[in-house]
């Protein structure tokens, strides 16, 4: 060291600013700051549908996340649940289009539209699947990394792909119904099950949880199940259900368990 004079201010900047870029760098492993969203264009068979891609603004391959919408069909509130995906999560988000191109009933109809596909199991699957593979085949998804989540309509639409036995990780159900499992099917679920349902829903009563667990544990399957006090049907959309206490636990449920299903 002899002639040599350290500078204690240089060492000093040089340790915070090296600090600084290593907790971005840690930062930008965990999230992401923005994303892009755009509609898409695809089919199943010949019926055309108008889904939503929103995917993280980086430059590598992430898991992907599929949306299933409420009983009024792809709206803003699930381009919203998917921007929130990309953005927060650093996934590649879609949002499926059930119903078709165009086809976004209000009042009445939405009973009507939503009956239509939980009456029509066959049909409510292959739509599901046509947004599965719309999901897989867009740029900068790993496809051996994929989840599902739905809300209401959606939460029982995002447990029948589960049910179908498609090759997902995870199916994650806000609010929705958890009737029309059939108890020898269930050993065709491989993914992980998530429900978060509300503990003063009339639409999903406790003895529906039940048979749901039974169905479950007929399958062997992997599932755990949220129960949020306070909670009704909706409880995570605006609206005079919404309850934003059950809405940010059950995100963070939701988080955890992609976290967990995705690293495996």
């Amino acid at each position: 060291m002899s002639g040599q004079f350290i500078d204690v201010g240089d060492i000093y900047g040089f340790v915070t600013v090296f600090g600084s870029m290593l907790s971005l760098l840690i930062a930008g492993t965990m999230s992401t700051t923005g994303f892009l969203g755009q509609d898409v264009d695809y089919k199943d068979g010949d019926v055309a549908l108008q889904g939503y891609v929103s995917k993280p603004v980086k430059d590598m391959v992430s898991p992907g996340v599929l949306i299933v919408h409420q009983w009024a069909g792809l709206t803003d509130y699930e381009k919203m649940r998917a921007d929130k995906v990309s953005k927060e999560l650093g996934y590649v988000a879609f949002a499926v289009d059930i119903y078709g191109k165009g086809n976004r009933p209000t009042g009445n109809e939405r009973g009507q539209f939503a009956g239509k596909y939980k009456g029509d199991r066959a049909l409510f699957r292959s739509r599901l699947m046509a947004g599965l593979e719309a999901l897989r085949n867009t740029p900068g998804v790993d496809k051996n990394k994929i989840a599902v989540i739905g809300y209401c309509f959606g939460g029982t639409g995002a447990l029948e792909l589960a049910r179908s036995g498609a090759d997902i990780r995870g199916a994650v159900s806000f609010h929705g119904g958890l009737e029309g499992g059939k108890p020898e099917e269930a050993s065709n679920i491989k993914a992980s099950i998530l429900v978060c349902t509300g503990a003063d829903d009339p639409s999903v009563p406790p003895a529906q949880v039940n048979d749901f667990i039974n169905e479950m544990k007929a399958g062997k399957c992997d599932f755990s199940i949220a129960t949020y006090s306070n909670a009704v049907h909706g409880f995570t959309q605006p609206g005079q259900a919404f309850n934003a206490t059950a809405d940010k636990r059950s995100w963070a449920a939701m988080t955890d368990f992609l976290h967990e299903v995705f690293a495996r």
